[in-house]
C-alpha cells in the first residue's frame, strides 16, 4: 500500500469560520458573526454532540413551521381533538361499553403485540395517545416544507425519538413486564438491572443484542476447511479445500464488505455459501480485509482496489494456472469490483469471466436509510473526527446501522433485556454483525464523496490510478441478487445494474432483508423472483411480470454460474503453489484481530 504523507485535515474538509457558517443545516448559527476561533469550537462541539446534524434538522423543522403557522395550528387543533376522541373511547370501554379505538399501531409493528394493548382501558389509551403523537410528529415535518435531505433527516430523528418514548420501554406502562414481574416473583426485575448495568459498564450504555461468547471464528463459526495462501499489508487470501473429485477449472473469487468481518457468506456449516459453493465443484478463494489501524491512515480506495482484488485475483491466476476467474462481492465490495471491473477494462487486462453482486450499490440515487449519514456536512463532520487517529471506529457504524432499525434493533432489547430480564440471544448473525471493523480515513472519505454525494461510478465520473472508470463499458456476464427487504441497498437499487452495465445481466430478487436475503440456504421460507423476458427501466414494472420461486437463489446461481465455469478438472490436491504456498489454516489472523 502507497505510505503517502499525512495532511493535518482530509481534503475536502475545513475547521474554518466559514465553513462552520455556511452550512445549511446548522440555520441556529448563521445570523451570527463568527471568529475563526469560536467557530473551530462550535465546530468541534457540533462534530462530538451532533456530527449527524440530527439537532439542526429538528431546528429547521421548527423554523418551517413558523413560516406556516396557519397549517400547524391547525394540525395542533386536529391532535388535540384526536386525544379527546382517545380519552372517551377509553372510558366507555372502562366501563363495559364497546369503542373503537382512534388509531390502532400498523399490523407489522411488533411492540404491541400484546393483547393487553387492545383489551384494557388504560394500556389502550396510553397506545393511542403514542401512535398520535408519532403521526404528529412527521405531520410537522410535512408541514414544514423543508428540503428533500434535511426533511429525511428530521423525519429520521423523530422517529428515533418517538421510538425512544415508546411506552413498551418503560416498567410502568409495558403490560409485558409487569405481568412477568409478578409471575416471577419480582425476580425479572432483578435480573433486568443487572442487565442494565452490565449494559452500562462494559457496553457504553447500549442493550446487548447478542451473546457473543457462545461464538468464535474458527471455532463455530468460518469453519470450513481452507489455508491463508497468500497475505499483504491489507488482504489475506484463503483458498479452500476441494471437496468434489472434480471441479471447474475456473476458479471463483469472493470480495467482500470490509465494514464487517468477510465470513457472513462463511458463517457456519449448513449456512455457509463457501461450502455450498465448494461443494458444487467451485475452486473458491476469499479476500480477508485487516482491520485498520493508525498506520494505515493514508490508505485509500485506489489501494484497497490495487492491493485488494487486483493482487487476489493475480495471486488466484498464478496458482490455479487459470487466465480468468469469476468473481462474487457482498455489498461495498461489490461496489469495489464494479470499479476494478471498469479499471481493468480501461488498462485491456481480461481477468474476469463473470462478476455476482449481492446487495452492492452501483448507482447511489437510491441511497436507503444510510443516506440520511451520507450528506456532504455528515461526511465533513466525520472526516474531522477521523483526523485525530486516522480511521473510523467500527462501533461507530455498528450502532448507526442499529439506528436504522431502532425499534428491532436497541429497543426491542431494551425491553427484553432491561424489563423483562432476559438473556441476550445467541444469534450467528447478531454474532457477526457485532464483529466490526475500523475504516481507513481516506479511503472511507474519498467513498462516501464519489459514491453517495457525487454517484460518479454510475456516470462513468470516477478516476482511479489515473484511469477514468466507465461502468457502462464492463462486458461481464452479471448475476445481481436484491432483496426484498433490504434498508441498506434498496433492492431498486442494486436493480440499477440492469440499466447501466454492457454484458448480460440476470437479476434475482432474494426474500429479506440485507443480510438473510444473502444469507440464504435451501429452507421452506426460501424464494426469489426472476423475470427472464425484459429489464424495463421502472423496477416496479419488472417486479409485477416477475414469477417467484420456491427456492433459495443460491440453487439459481448455481445453474447460472456451473454454465460460465469451465469445463471439469482433477481437484487440487492441496491449497497454493510453489510461488503461495499455504501460510497458516483458514480462517486466518486478520479476521481476528
Amino acid at each position: 500500500m502507497s505510505k503517502k504523507k499525512s495532511s493535518s485535515t482530509p481534503k475536502g474538509a475545513s475547521n474554518t469560520a466559514e465553513e462552520f457558517k455556511t452550512d445549511p443545516v446548522r440555520e441556529g448559527y448563521q445570523s451570527f458573526p463568527l471568529p475563526e476561533k469560536v467557530g473551530k469550537l462550535l465546530t468541534k462541539a457540533h462534530d462530538t454532540i451532533d456530527p449527524v446534524s440530527f439537532i439542526g434538522s429538528v431546528g429547521a423543522t421548527a423554523k418551517g413551521l413558523r413560516s406556516h403557522s396557519s397549517e400547524t395550528v391547525s394540525r395542533v387543533k386536529q391532535l388535540n381533538k384526536d386525544m379527546s376522541k382517545a380519552w372517551k373511547s377509553s372510558l366507555k370501554r372502562l366501563v363495559g361499553d364497546e369503542a373503537p379505538p382512534v388509531i390502532s399501531p400498523d399490523k407489522s409493528d411488533k411492540r404491541f403485540k400484546h393483547r393487553a394493548w387492545e383489551d384494557n382501558a388504560y394500556y389502550s389509551y396510553v397506545l393511542q395517545n403514542y401512535l398520535l403523537m408519532q403521526d404528529f410528529s412527521q405531520d410537522l415535518v410535512d408541514i414544514a416544507s423543508l428540503d428533500d435531505r434535511t426533511s429525511k433527516k428530521a423525519k429520521f430523528t423523530l422517529e428515533g425519538m418517538t421510538d425512544a418514548l415508546s411506552p413498551t420501554n418503560f416498567f410502568p406502562t409495558s403490560p409485558e413486564a409487569l405481568i412477568r414481574a409478578f409471575e416471577t416473583g419480582g425476580s425479572s426485575m432483578v435480573a433486568g438491572t443487572k442487565n442494565r448495568m452490565r449494559d452500562l459498564l462494559e457496553n457504553g450504555g447500549w442493550p446487548t443484542m447478542v451473546d457473543k461468547s457462545k461464538f468464535a471464528v474458527g471455532e463455530n463459526m468460518a469453519l470450513t476447511p481452507g489455508k491463508v495462501v497468500f497475505r499483504n499489508d491489507l488482504i489475506e487470501l484463503i483458498q479452500y479445500d476441494a471437496q468434489t473429485e472434480q471441479v471447474h477449472e475456473m476458479p471463483l473469487l469472493y470480495n467482500p464488505a470490509w465494514i464487517n468481518r468477510y465470513y457472513i457468506l462463511d458463517l457456519a456449516p449448513g449456512k455457509s455459501f463457501i461450502e455450498w459453493a465448494v461443494q458444487h465443484g467451485h475452486t473458491v478463494f476469499a479476500i480477508s480485509y485487516r482491520n485498520p489501524d493508525e498506520s494505515m491512515r493514508d490508505v485509500t480506495f485506489e489501494d484497497y482496489m490495487t492491493d485488494g482484488p487486483m493482487a487476489a485475483i493475480q495471486v488466484v491466476q498464478e496458482v490455479t494456472g487459470q487466465k480468468k476467474v469469476n468473481m462474487i462481492s457482498v455489498c461495498l465490495g461489490g461496489t469495489l469490483t464494479t470499479a476494478t471491473l471498469a479499471y481493468l477494462d480501461a488498462i485491456g487486462k481480461d481477468w474476469v469471466n463473470t462478476s455476482t453482486l449481492l446487495n452492492s450499490h452501483m448507482d447511489f440515487t437510491i441511497p436507503g436509510d444510510l443516506g440520511v449519514f451520507a450528506d456532504i456536512d455528515t461526511i465533513m463532520a466525520l472526516e474531522r473526527r477521523m483526523e485525530k487517529d486516522g480511521y473510523a471506529e467500527g462501533d461507530t457504524f455498528s450502532r448507526t446501522f442499529n439506528l436504522l432499525r431502532g425499534r428491532e434493533l436497541i429497543w426491542n432489547y431494551v425491553s427484553s433485556g432491561w424489563l423483562l430480564g432476559d438473556a441476550p440471544p445467541a444469534f450467528d448473525l447478531l454474532a457477526w454483525n457485532s464483529d466490526n471493523t475500523r475504516l481507513p480515513a481516506k479511503m472511507h472519505s474519498f467513498y462516501l464523496r464519489k459514491c453517495y454525494v457525487d454517484n460518479a461510478l454510475a456516470q462513468d465520473k470516477m478516476e482511479l490510478c489515473g484511469e477514468q472508470l466507465k461502468v457502462t463499458a464492463i462486458k461481464q456476464d452479471t448475476y445481481v441478487v436484491g432483496a426484498e427487504a433490504d434498508h441498506i441497498v434498496p433492492w431498486q437499487s442494486s436493480y440499477k445494474a440492469t440499466q447501466l452495465l454492457a454484458g448480460k445481466v440476470r437479476y434475482v430478487l432474494s426474500s429479506s432483508g440485507h443480510i438473510a436475503g444473502m444469507v440464504n440456504p435451501p429452507h421452506p421460507k426460501a424464494s426469489f423472483y426472476a423475470n427472464e423476458k425484459a429489464y424495463p427501466e421502472n423496477p416496479q414494472e419488472w417486479l409485477d411480470s416477475a414469477e417467484k420461486h420456491n427456492k433459495t437463489w443460491w440453487a439459481d446461481w448455481s445453474t447460472w454460474i456451473g454454465k460460465r465455469a469451465g469445463k471439469k478438472i482433477a481437484a487440487p490436491e492441496k491449497a497454493g503453489s510453489e510461488e503461495h504456498s499455504a501460510i497458516e489454516d483458514a480462517p486466518g489472523s486478520y479476521v481476528k484481530a
